[in-house]
Protein backbone atom coordinates (compact mmCIF):
# COMPACT_ATOMS: atom_id res chain seq x y z
CA UNK A 1 0.00 0.00 0.00
CA UNK A 2 2.91 2.35 0.78
CA UNK A 3 4.38 1.77 -2.70
CA UNK A 4 1.00 2.61 -4.27
CA UNK A 5 0.77 5.91 -2.37
CA UNK A 6 4.36 6.74 -3.29
CA UNK A 7 3.67 6.11 -7.00
CA UNK A 8 0.44 8.12 -6.84
CA UNK A 9 2.21 11.05 -5.17
CA UNK A 10 4.93 10.96 -7.83
CA UNK A 11 2.27 10.90 -10.56
CA UNK A 12 0.13 13.68 -9.04
CA UNK A 13 3.05 16.03 -8.45
CA UNK A 14 4.41 15.89 -11.98
CA UNK A 15 4.47 19.24 -13.75
CA UNK A 16 2.21 18.13 -16.59
CA UNK A 17 -0.55 16.89 -14.28
CA UNK A 18 -0.55 20.09 -12.27
CA UNK A 19 -0.51 22.20 -15.46
CA UNK A 20 -3.42 20.17 -16.82
CA UNK A 21 -5.40 20.62 -13.62
CA UNK A 22 -4.83 24.38 -13.70
CA UNK A 23 -5.86 24.44 -17.37
CA UNK A 24 -9.09 22.56 -16.65
CA UNK A 25 -10.00 24.87 -13.77
CA UNK A 26 -9.26 28.03 -15.75
CA UNK A 27 -11.03 26.56 -18.79
CA UNK A 28 -14.16 25.92 -16.71
CA UNK A 29 -14.14 29.49 -15.41
CA UNK A 30 -13.49 30.81 -18.92
CA UNK A 31 -16.43 28.76 -20.20
CA UNK A 32 -18.73 30.36 -17.63
CA UNK A 33 -17.55 33.83 -18.63
CA UNK A 34 -18.14 33.12 -22.31
CA UNK A 35 -21.54 31.55 -21.62
CA UNK A 36 -22.54 34.67 -19.69
CA UNK A 37 -21.24 36.90 -22.49
CA UNK A 38 -23.27 34.99 -25.06
CA UNK A 39 -26.42 34.43 -22.97
CA UNK A 40 -26.59 37.75 -21.14
CA UNK A 41 -25.08 40.21 -23.64
CA UNK A 42 -24.96 38.94 -27.23
CA UNK A 43 -28.17 36.90 -27.46
CA UNK A 44 -30.43 39.69 -26.11
CA UNK A 45 -28.83 42.11 -28.60
CA UNK A 46 -29.32 39.61 -31.42
CA UNK A 47 -32.90 39.02 -30.27
CA UNK A 48 -33.52 42.77 -30.31
CA UNK A 49 -32.09 43.04 -33.82
CA UNK A 50 -34.36 40.27 -35.13
CA UNK A 51 -37.48 41.60 -33.46
CA UNK A 52 -37.32 40.75 -29.75
CA UNK A 53 -37.02 36.98 -30.13
CA UNK A 54 -35.66 35.10 -27.09
CA UNK A 55 -33.70 32.30 -28.75
CA UNK A 56 -33.43 30.10 -25.67
CA UNK A 57 -37.22 29.69 -25.56
CA UNK A 58 -37.69 28.73 -29.21
CA UNK A 59 -39.26 25.27 -29.45
CA UNK A 60 -41.09 23.08 -31.91
CA UNK A 61 -43.95 21.21 -30.22
CA UNK A 62 -44.31 17.66 -31.49
CA UNK A 63 -47.03 16.66 -29.04
CA UNK A 64 -48.98 19.00 -26.79
CA UNK A 65 -49.10 18.50 -23.06
CA UNK A 66 -52.07 16.64 -21.55
CA UNK A 67 -53.55 18.82 -18.80
CA UNK A 68 -56.47 18.22 -16.42
CA UNK A 69 -57.33 21.41 -14.63
CA UNK A 70 -54.01 22.80 -13.46
CA UNK A 71 -52.31 19.41 -13.24
CA UNK A 72 -50.04 18.29 -16.09
CA UNK A 73 -50.68 14.61 -16.79
CA UNK A 74 -48.13 14.30 -19.63
CA UNK A 75 -45.65 17.05 -20.44
CA UNK A 76 -45.34 18.38 -23.98
CA UNK A 77 -42.84 16.75 -26.31
CA UNK A 78 -40.73 19.53 -27.84
CA UNK A 79 -37.60 20.08 -29.86
CA UNK A 80 -35.73 22.92 -28.16
CA UNK A 81 -33.90 24.31 -31.17
CA UNK A 82 -33.42 27.67 -29.43
CA UNK A 83 -31.12 25.99 -26.92
CA UNK A 84 -29.22 24.51 -29.85
CA UNK A 85 -28.81 27.97 -31.40
CA UNK A 86 -27.55 29.20 -28.01
CA UNK A 87 -25.00 26.35 -27.86
CA UNK A 88 -23.80 27.11 -31.40
CA UNK A 89 -23.23 30.76 -30.46
CA UNK A 90 -21.41 29.67 -27.27
CA UNK A 91 -19.16 27.38 -29.29
CA UNK A 92 -18.46 30.03 -31.92
CA UNK A 93 -17.50 32.65 -29.34
CA UNK A 94 -15.30 30.18 -27.40
CA UNK A 95 -13.62 28.99 -30.62
CA UNK A 96 -12.98 32.60 -31.64
CA UNK A 97 -11.52 33.46 -28.23
CA UNK A 98 -9.23 30.40 -28.26
CA UNK A 99 -8.16 31.20 -31.84
CA UNK A 100 -7.25 34.77 -30.87
CA UNK A 101 -5.35 33.51 -27.81
CA UNK A 102 -3.35 30.95 -29.82
CA UNK A 103 -2.74 33.51 -32.57
CA UNK A 104 -1.34 35.96 -30.01
CA UNK A 105 0.91 33.31 -28.48
CA UNK A 106 2.18 32.33 -31.94
CA UNK A 107 3.01 35.97 -32.75
CA UNK A 108 4.97 36.27 -29.51
CA UNK A 109 6.83 33.04 -30.30
CA UNK A 110 7.74 34.28 -33.77
CA UNK A 111 9.07 37.55 -32.34
CA UNK A 112 11.32 35.61 -29.98
CA UNK A 113 12.63 33.51 -32.87
CA UNK A 114 13.37 36.60 -34.97
CA UNK A 115 15.46 38.28 -32.27
CA UNK A 116 19.14 37.94 -33.18
CA UNK A 117 20.95 35.50 -30.96
CA UNK A 118 24.15 36.67 -29.29
CA UNK A 119 27.06 34.60 -30.55
CA UNK A 120 28.89 32.44 -28.05
CA UNK A 121 32.28 33.45 -26.64
CA UNK A 122 34.00 30.89 -28.87
CA UNK A 123 32.37 32.30 -31.99
CA UNK A 124 33.30 35.85 -30.95
CA UNK A 125 36.93 34.78 -30.43
CA UNK A 126 37.09 32.97 -33.79
CA UNK A 127 35.56 36.02 -35.53
CA UNK A 128 38.15 38.27 -33.94
CA UNK A 129 41.00 35.93 -35.03
CA UNK A 130 39.60 35.81 -38.57
CA UNK A 131 39.40 39.60 -38.75
CA UNK A 132 42.97 39.97 -37.47
CA UNK A 133 44.26 37.47 -40.04
CA UNK A 134 42.33 39.28 -42.79
CA UNK A 135 43.85 42.64 -41.75
CA UNK A 136 47.32 41.09 -41.67
CA UNK A 137 46.88 39.64 -45.17
CA UNK A 138 45.55 42.92 -46.60
CA UNK A 139 48.36 45.00 -45.13
CA UNK A 140 50.92 42.56 -46.53
CA UNK A 141 52.88 42.26 -43.36
CA UNK A 142 54.16 38.95 -42.16
CA UNK A 143 55.76 38.35 -38.83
Amino acid sequence: MNKFLSEFKKFAMRGNVVDLAVGVIIGGAFGKIVSSLVGDVLMPLLGLIVGGINFSKLTLTLKSAVVEGEKVIKPAVTINYGSFIQAVFDFTIIALAVFLLVRGINKLSRKKEQEPKKPSDEVMLLTEIRDLLKEKKESGTSE
